[in-house]
């Protein structure tokens, strides 16, 4: 069957369709996606506004048509942080719902790191042991960790990268050196009682980065572009980090745009993001971790395509039949 997912993010909204049946590995068919910054249209009291809504709903609209033309049989449909922090979030996915037909799902942070979770262990395997993971989106930071398919411990705090240049770094090419480190004491002081919680469940025996940001920032360090492909291993380290985000530091927005793996439209951010995750393996010991190219919209794929594989008719084996006899 064609399954359609569409994610409404922070930064971007973006429709995957993909080729799947029981017991499949998900295949991308086609995509459509718009780099719509919701909180951009934010007003002071944290309200989406209208033209930031009619926008939404729109490109819903458009995604729902895109889905019917390329004869898509489901539809899952998510919103995160950006919709689940508005004070009028609720009343967005009603119009959206009442013009387009589609309903969004609204995910806490805590379902965001779990469902993350499963699509980095499903990614990786039993075999890699207990696993932390972290994940940095526009307006919220996740981390997980577990043995298990479901993490023993999954948090979320509004440490995104969009979220913080907004209110840190925003309104020069160039920050001055006061805000960052006002952004940093920032950081250190919101993620260190969630960082608590996550070593509470235990040494992982390995550490994965998911999303865009975490993709950008092995990249500027010197990971293989995305046009190896999935398979190719990547692995960032604390050490280049560090010396990474000091340069960007003092980098205009456009020299940051030049970096490999950094899109225009995340160029301003992906500085907060870096002290983000710098932040995180610094107070979880983390000296080196790996990039999974699977993440929350994966996570979710591979959660219905369990439910197709139970709701289907498998044939099964007697085991006796699998025995030879002498």
């Amino acid at each position: 069957m064609r399954l359609s997912v569409l994610d409404v993010g922070s930064n971007t909204v973006h429709l995957l369709l993909l080729d799947v049946y029981p017991g499949s590995r998900p295949e991308p068919y086609a995509s459509h996606k718009m780099a719509l910054r919701l909180v951009d249209y934010q007003d002071d009291d944290g309200r989406i506004t209208d033209e930031g809504r009619d926008l939404l709903t729109g490109f819903v609209v458009e995604a729902r048509d895109f889905a019917v033309e390329h004869r898509a049989e489901d539809l899952l449909a998510f919103a995160t942080s950006a919709i689940r922090e508005a004070t009028n979030g609720n009343a967005v996915l009603d119009h959206v719902q009442s013009t387009s037909g589609v309903t969004l799902t609204e995910l806490s942070g805590d379902q965001e790191a779990a469902v993350t979770f499963s699509a980095v262990r499903r990614w990786f395997g039993w075999g890699a042991g207990r696993i932390l993971d972290f994940d940095i989106g526009g307006g919220s930071f996740e981390m997980a960790i577990g043995t298990n398919a479901l993490p023993t411990v999954a948090t979320s705090v509004p440490l995104g990268a969009g979220r913080l240049y907004r209110a840190y770094l925003a309104g020069s090419d160039v920050a001055p050196p006061a805000r960052f480190k006002a952004l940093r004491k920032h950081v250190r002081t919101t993620l260190r009682p969630a960082a608590d919680r996550i070593a509470g469940g235990g040494q992982p025996n390995l550490v994965v980065g998911t999303s865009k940001t975490f993709r950008s920032l092995a990249r500027i360090c010197g990971a293989a572009p995305s046009g190896q492909g999935p398979y190719v291993q990547r692995v960032m380290h604390l050490e280049d980090l560090r010396l990474w985000t000091r340069r960007m530091e003092a980098m205009s927005v456009t020299e940051r745009a030049d970096l490999p793996g950094v899109s225009e439209h995340r160029a301003a951010q992906v500085v907060a993001g870096a002290i983000v995750a710098e932040t995180a393996m610094d107070l979880l010991k983390v000296e080196s971790l790996r990039i999974s190219p699977w993440a929350l919209r994966e996570g979710l794929i591979l959660r219905r395509m369990d439910r197709l594989l139970r709701d289907s008719t498998i044939s099964t084996v007697d085991p006796k039949d699998l025995v030879t006899s002498s």
